[in-house]
């Protein structure tokens, strides 16, 4: 695997691990930005302020007047080194409801209808699959996740919403996601997840991180509606949907 490194302006520099989607590139931003991590946590790295992950790369920001680019680059060339040559580190594994009836599915026929199979079809597609959580953007805690089955892959829909509800669970090209906010957006809906994806009062505001592994299961309005009252009234612990957390002996093999 080969890397760049591109300047960001004077306080920030990335280093691009390649130019694809891939689990392999996700694994080596991932391992990076852990290794960074620990660093800092240790101490060490000084005028390192944060990083910022993406599909492919990772964006180390630094504080240009306690730093400067070539001695943040010299300590973190063994990292990325190290990076390159990584296992993926294990993801927690989560199960999340979704909704795909009636308002919460307002593109299922449609996609239904353009890929040539039935609905039921394109459910059992969508929910039948496990999704890597690539990485975190454009909203707050939205997840872009990945890889959608070959079957169900459309380009974005010619003509974007103004708004998408909350919750609203999503297909476009090769990936899959959840909006957790009310927003624009050009992707096909498909159904509802009611688990709220970013809490600012949890000490981890974003529930899924990058790396993480996703599935859907299929629930009723009935069920969608149980579900947002039971969080709503505190009743249920967003947290009852995470199926394993690996251990730390998983993640160091």
């Amino acid at each position: 695997m080969s890397y760049r490194i591109l300047d960001a302006g004077d306080a920030a520099l990335t280093i691009e691990f390649g130019n694809i989607i891939d689990p392999a590139l996700l694994a080596a931003v991932n391992a990076l930005d852990a290794a960074i991590q620990r660093l800092q946590g240790a101490g060490e790295l000084p005028g390192v302020i944060e990083t910022m992950p993406t599909f492919r790369s990772l964006t180390v920001f630094f504080d240009p007047l306690a730093t400067d680019r070539d001695t943040v680059l010299a300590a973190l060339q063994p990292l990325i080194d190290a990076a390159e040559h990584g296992t993926p580190v294990e993801g927690r594994h989560w199960r999340l409801p979704v909704c795909y009836e009636g308002e919460a599915a307002p593109d299922l026929a449609e996609v239904a209808a353009t890929l040539g199979i039935g609905t039921d079809e394109v459910i059992a597609l969508h929910s039948g699959s496990a999704y890597l959580v690539y990485m975190l953007g454009f909203l707050p805690g939205f997840p872009f996740m990945g890889d959608l089955p070959e079957r169900l892959r459309l380009p974005r829909r010619a003509q974007p919403r103004v708004r998408v509800p909350a919750g609203s669970v999503a297909i476009a090209t090769g990936l899959t996601a959840i909006y957790p906010w009310e927003s624009p957006g050009g992707w096909h809906l498909l159904g509802r997840c009611p688990i709220p994806l970013f809490d600012a009062r949890r000490a981890s505001p974003s529930l899924l991180a990058a790396g993480d592994q996703v599935r859907f299961t299929p629930v009723s309005s009935d069920e969608c509606r149980a579900i947002e009252a039971g969080l709503a009234n505190g009743d249920i612990d967003p947290m009852q949907w995470l199926e394993s957390t690996p251990t730390p002996a998983e993640n160091a093999a």
